[in-house]
């Protein structure tokens, strides 16, 4: 059997080994010029570092594999990390038990509730009960007003917008879990592969070539081919047709739902349902650092960024030539007016901003200021959102599907990206 992808994000690239490692005839197609996806890179210096900050988990099974598949396990480095809050005009760490008890923000009363229905969300397995509850609903009821208001709202309102008040208990039970799975006595350790993420999309673009995958880039899908105008035999790229007994299509549904011809309209309505944000990642390179806190929330209203991630309070800066590099993070609905704005005038707004949780922000030596952005950075998991997530096998004969819409209700991550690849192959396996 031949297998088309399409698709050379972390999940088309991992399907297209996983399938080849077992036999199949694979061709991955991919629409720009280089491999990766949201994986993508930039250089500081000489070194690489992702457009998007990444980081993964002491408990992230599939990436480990696939790492020591490849042979890169042994420059995967784990790295004890501190989180902060800032919250009315100053940052307060907020890692362990110790700093939550600390914090000046919460009577006891409400950090014994954060703390207890914070380990509650962890532990739990049904997710599924609480797919209907806003989960701005539930922290009121069960962790209090002044702990919604003071952490809870804050960062659901900056990561998601206008939906906040529509996000589910049960993605907050996904994101718990995988935070706190990372704890061991109270601290968190978190993954990162030396010399960054592109190591990986480069291992894995020779391993595909030496398992005799065809790779085409710069292909992007124009139509999709079929039979009897039922039956998919293949797609339409401007490098030619490209045809194969079954279709994986790894890209996000919105661009699938606008190949599909009206003989399936339904599912085309259906996939059209799920909406996407998109994010603007600004990296601020400086010559000197800005915090020793590695991810701090920004619990204040008036920033269009909530978080602010110091890489090199994570990966030294002596492998960044001695610069010190901050992201600036902010999903966004497509609607938003930010998310069309030019570089300089985000790099702009981002800068005077930052400069008022830092006053002395010039003195840090800005070197640069590098704007990123992507409209499809992520699947917005309103309520009762398993109803949307379509099936690995489409109603289209020969064609399936699989991408960040199948994370749900976890967190989007390389890791459950690999994870998606390995449950759509069990699929394509048995069809």
């Amino acid at each position: 059997m031949s297998l088309l992808i399409v698709g050379g994000g972390a999940t088309g690239l991992a399907s297209a080994y996983i399938a080849a490692k077992r036999g199949e005839k694979v061709t991955l197609i991919e629409a720009s010029d280089r491999l990766g996806g949201l994986l993508s890179t930039f250089e500081v210096g000489s070194t690489k570092l992702e457009c998007f900050y990444h980081h993964f988990f002491t408990h992230d099974r599939e990436i480990h594999w696939l790492l020591e598949e490849l042979g890169l396990a042994q420059d995967i480095r784990f790295v004890e990390t501190k989180m902060g809050m800032y919250r009315r005009g100053k940052l307060y760490p907020f890692t362990t038990t110790k700093d939550l008890l600390f914090f000046p923000h919460l009577n006891l009363i409400d950090k014994i509730r954060f703390g207890l229905t914070s380990i509650f969300l962890s532990r739990q397995q049904n997710w599924q009960k609480y797919e209907n509850t806003p989960a701005l609903d539930w922290f009121y009821r069960w962790a209090g007003k002044q702990t919604t208001d003071t952490i809870w709202r804050p960062m659901l309102e900056i990561k998601f917008g206008e939906y906040s008040d529509r996000i589910p208990v049960s993605w907050m039970i996904g994101r718990m879990q995988q935070r706190l799975k990372s704890r061991s006595q109270g601290k968190e350790k978190l993954g990162y592969l030396r010399g960054s993420l592109q190591r990986l999309v480069d291992a894995l673009e020779s391993a595909l070539e030496q398992l005799g995958v065809k790779i085409i880039k710069n292909a992007p899908v124009e139509s999709l081919i079929f039979e009897d105008e039922v039956k998919l035999i293949g797609v339409r790229t401007p490098q030619g047709e490209l045809k194969a007994d079954k279709t994986l299509i790894t890209i996000p549904t919105v661009y699938l739902a606008k190949l599909l011809p009206n003989e399936y309209v339904e599912y085309r309505q259906d996939l059209e349902r799920i909406e996407y944000f998109g994010a603007i990642c600004a990296v601020i390179i400086t010559q000197k650092p800005l915090s020793a806190t590695y991810w701090m929330n920004v619990a204040d209203p008036g920033f269009e960024f909530g978080g602010v991630i110091e890489q090199t309070n994570f990966i030294p800066p002596e492998e960044y030539q001695g610069f010190h590099l901050t992201y600036l993070s902010r999903y966004t609905t497509l609607q938003n007016p930010i998310l069309y704005k030019s570089n300089s005038e985000i790099a702009t707004l981002f800068k005077a901003q930052l400069q008022s949780i830092f006053p002395n922000l010039d003195n840090r030596g800005i070197k640069e200021i590098k704007i990123f952005r992507t409209r499809t950075a992520a699947t917005v998991c309103d309520l009762k959102f398993s109803q949307k997530v379509p099936a690995y096998q489409t109603p289209v004969p020969n064609l399936y599907v699989a991408n960040m819409a199948h994370v749900y209700p976890d967190e989007r991550s390389v890791n459950n990206s690999i994870k998606v690849a390995f449950e759509v192959d069990a699929v394509l396996k048995n069809s």
